[in-house]
């Protein structure tokens, strides 16, 4: 084998290589490799995370509505330009003592984008969230929970840590009856459960299915004794 081929066979083996440790770093839940990022809390005790992606949008008050009627707290990941697009509603959700994190700014997949596109999504959003709420974000989910290069120096700047979940609803493609079955099924304590009260950056997006099903998911999870917990509480920090 001439010397060419091998140093050829070589380089594709690093690349491969790299490009599964990328792959499996963007992607599994477990993976410190772009950043800190948490998916479950500890669970000593019956309580459970119930978090919402993409918001603020108009579908966000009567979910606030429910949740307040229920005495039920939730973590928020808003996404920046929805916050510029609605912010009394951004505003409402901080007021009614939620947690609000990170989500970006525009919503986009961030694998293979520049480490610079990186830190301006999260750096827009936690500044426009901080002025229309009062509140800076302590959490940040990258859309789709995707990760790449380039968070974890953003994170550090930001001190903001990832979180991910241990239960999709699937609430953008299901109906609601089959969103509330998935969701009290995987339902265990210190559980992270990932909603959304948008969709994507989209102006009038329609979340009346999310909605219908958390009126299932909240008085079954209530019954088999779990209480819900915003995310940092879940996780004591």
């Amino acid at each position: 084998m001439r010397p060419m081929t091998v140093a050829g066979l070589t380089a594709g083996a690093v690349i491969g290589g790299l490009s599964a440790t990328a792959a499996y770093g963007s992607v599994s839940k477990t993976s410190q490799l772009f950043g800190p990022s948490v998916y479950r809390g500890p669970g000593r005790r019956r309580s459970i995370a119930l978090t919402f992606d993409d918001g603020p949008t108009e579908g966000t008050l009567p979910l606030l509505d429910y949740l307040h009627k229920e005495g039920v707290w939730v973590t928020f990941f808003q996404c920046g330009m929805n916050v510029r697009r609605w912010p009394h509603i951004a505003g409402q959700v901080a007021a009614a003592g939620h947690q609000l994190g990170n989500h970006t700014y525009s919503h986009p997949r961030l694998p293979f984008k520049t480490r610079e596109f990186i830190a301006r999504e999260f750096a827009e959003a936690q500044k426009i969230i901080t002025q229309e709420t009062g509140i800076a974000p302590m959490l940040l989910r990258p859309p789709y929970g995707f990760r790449w290069v380039g968070m974890r120096e953003i994170q550090e700047r930001l001190s903001l840590l990832g979180v991910l979940w241990t239960a999709m609803g699937y609430d953008w493609r299901w109906p609601a009856d089959r969103i509330a079955r998935h969701v009290v099924e995987h339902a265990f304590p210190g559980g992270i459960v990932c909603l959304h009260d948008g969709r994507g950056v989209n102006p009038t997006p329609d979340i009346s299915v999310t909605l219908h099903a958390v009126k299932q998911i909240v008085p079954v999870l209530k019954d088999q004794g779990y209480s819900f917990e915003i995310v940092s509480d879940l996780m004591h920090i």
